[in-house]
């Protein structure tokens, strides 16, 4: 399996953060929580999460206005934002859409449905945790039943390397650091050295070149490792 997704919550209220952290939770979620603006603009800093939960109404630093920054922010850019709210009327939700929250979600609310829509967002920045087939040049992965296929070949895995390959397949192109792939593979609350993640990425590459297939993944000099 991939590792967990992780949802940052961002609730003052006590109750409703609570149900939300349970529902999310029991879903498959890793869930990080934050009670202001402020909180959540230092966990976001240190932990970028896969989506935010957003409620509107927050103290020190509304959820608007952060919402603003982390969108004006290339780094935290493409984290989706789901904002949650009272406001119900069509001009706050416009107003919230055009701060750049990528969905708008009205109190009350059914949690199947925001279940649904946190894994909507997912699907776009993380789609191996959500069971589908990822394809990038000649190789293919599926998620749902593990198993890879390179040029109509099957590849062997273990279930490092596979995860691995799950997580440079979802973003074919982008460079990740040794420490954001062991945060992504390994999850973070898990210490292994940096070292490791060489060893299984040089156990991945002689997996997908046993055919005699191209070696897709590249060594960035000082920075880490990315597919094609």
């Amino acid at each position: 399996m991939t590792t967990r997704p992780t949802v940052l919550l961002v609730e003052d209220e006590p109750a409703q953060r609570e149900v939300l952290a349970y529902n999310l939770a029991a879903d498959g979620f890793e869930v990080m929580q934050a009670v202001s603006g402020a909180e959540a603009e230092l966990i976001v800093a240190e932990t970028p999460p896969d989506v935010i939960l957003l409620d509107w109404m927050l103290p020190e630093l509304s959820g608007i206005e952060l919402c603003r920054r982390l969108k004006a922010r290339p780094e935290t850019r493409a984290i989706p934002v789901i904002m949650i709210s009272a406001r119900s009327e069509e001009v706050d939700r416009v107003r919230g859409l055009e701060t750049g929250a990528d969905d708008y979600v009205v109190k009350p609310y059914s949690m199947v449905e925001l279940m649904a829509r946190v894994r909507v967002q997912l699907r776009r920045v993380r789609p191996a945790t959500v069971g589908i087939v990822l394809e990038h040049g000649d190789i293919r992965l599926d998620t749902e039943t593990h198993r890879v296929h390179r040029a109509g070949g099957e590849v062997r895995l273990g279930p490092t390397e596979f995860r691995l390959l799950a997580c440079f397949m979802e973003r074919p192109g982008r460079v990740f650091t040794r420490e954001a792939l062991l945060d992504r593979v390994w999850g973070r609350d898990i210490y292994v050295e940096t070292r490791t993640v060489d060893v299984h990425v040089g156990r991945l590459r002689k997996a997908l070149t046993e055919a005699g297939g191209e070696d897709p993944i590249r060594t960035v000099r000082g920075s880490g490792y990315a597919l094609g």
